[in-house]
C-alpha cells in the first residue's frame, strides 16, 4: 500500500557546524493542521535524483511534536545524494519543499518516566533532543510543564571535536535550569583547552551505572535477570537509550548487558 505523501516547506536552515557540516532543518508540513508524532520517531523524505529514480532517506525528528512542524538535523555525506539535497541551497533555499511521509519508529521513552541515560553520537542527537523538547518543553502550551517528573536524565553526547557539540547551547541551559538532567558532552580528541569530558561515551556511562550501583547498595555484574520480568519490577530501574553508529551502539549494549542489565532496559537505534 502506498504511503500518504506531504508536502513540507522549509522555513529555515542553518549550518550548526562547520567542520563536521551538520545543518538544522525547520519544516512545516503546509497540507496538515497538525502533524502529531512521539518524541524519538523519524520521518521519510522522498526525492528524485539526477537519474530520475525515486529515493528515500529516513531521518530522526530533531524536536518535539509542534503543530504541523517538525526539525532535522543531518550531515552532509560525501556524494550522498539526499544530505547534499537538503544543505544545498540551490537544491532547496527557504520556501522550497520536500516530500516525506511518516511518521515512523519506535524509538520513544518508555512509560512511566524512569531514571534514563541518552547516549548518543553525531546525529544520534537527533531523538534526543526531542526527548529533552518533550521533558521540558519550553514553546507552546505545554511551556513550563515538567514531565520528567523528578527523575535524573543523563544525556552523554560523544563526538571528536568541540566544535562538533550540535545544540550545545541549548543543553547547557536546560542543565543549568533543571537539576535533575545532567549534560554529559565527551570529546575523542579534545585540544589542551578542552576542560570537559574525554574519551567514548562508554566509559562515562559505565561511570553513571557505577555510581547508581553503589548508591543503591548494588554490587555489579548482577545476575541476569529474568527476560520474563518486566523492567518496572527490578531495584536497578534505569533505561538507557542508544542512537548513533553501530560501532558505538554495539559497545554500549555490550557494556550494559556485562552489569547484567535487563535486554528490555536497552533500547536502540542505530543508522548505518
Amino acid at each position: 500500500m502506498a504511503r500518504e505523501l506531504h508536502t513540507a516547506r522549509l522555513l529555515k536552515k542553518a549550518c550548526i557546524s562547520e567542520s563536521a557540516q551538520c545543518y538544522h532543518f525547520d519544516f512545516v508540513l503546509e497540507d496538515l493542521d497538525s502533524f502529531p508524532f512521539i518524541s524519538g520517531q523519524f520521518i521519510s523524505a522522498v526525492a528524485p535524483d539526477v537519474n530520475g529514480k525515486q529515493q528515500t532517506r529516513a531521518y530522526s525528528i530533531a524536536s518535539a511534536a509542534n503543530e504541523n512542524r517538525f526539525e532535522l538535523c543531518v550531515n552532509r555525506v560525501p556524494e550522498g545524494f539526499f544530505s547534499n539535497h537538503l544543505a544545498d541551497l540551490t537544491d532547496l533555499p527557504p520556501g522550497g519543499s520536500i516530500r516525506v511521509h511518516g511518521p515512523h519508529g519506535h524509538f520513544v521513552l518508555k512509560q512511566p518516566i524512569t531514571d534514563s541515560i541518552f547516549i548518543s553520537t553525531g546525529t544520534g542527537i537527533a531523538p534526543m533532543r526531542g526527548y529533552a523538547q518533550w521533558l521540558f518543553p519550553e514553546t507552546g502550551p505545554d511551556a513550563g510543564m515538567d514531565r520528567s517528573e523528578g527523575k535524573d536524565i543523563w544525556m552523554v553526547y560523544g563526538t571528536r571535536y568541540e566544535s562538533e557539540l550540535y545544540y550545545r547551547e541549548e543543553f547547557e541551559a536546560l542543565a543549568a535550569r533543571k537539576p535533575n538532567f545532567h549534560y554529559l558532552p565527551t570529546l575523542s580528541r579534545a585540544d589542551e583547552s578542552w576542560k570537559g569530558l574525554r574519551g567514548y561515551v562508554q566509559e562515562h556511562v559505565a561511570g553513571i551505572v557505577e555510581k547508581r550501583a553503589a548508591k543503591l547498595g548494588i554490587t555489579l555484574p548482577v545476575p541476569p535477570p529474568d527476560p520474563n520480568i518486566l523492567p518496572s519490577e527490578l531495584k536497578f530501574d534505569i533505561y538507557a537509550y542508544i542512537c548513533g553508529l553501530n560501532n558505538m551502539v554495539a559497545g554500549v549494549r555490550e557494556k550494559l548487558s556485562s552489569y547484567g542489565w535487563h535486554r528490555k532496559q536497552i533500547i536502540f537505534e542505530r543508522y548505518d
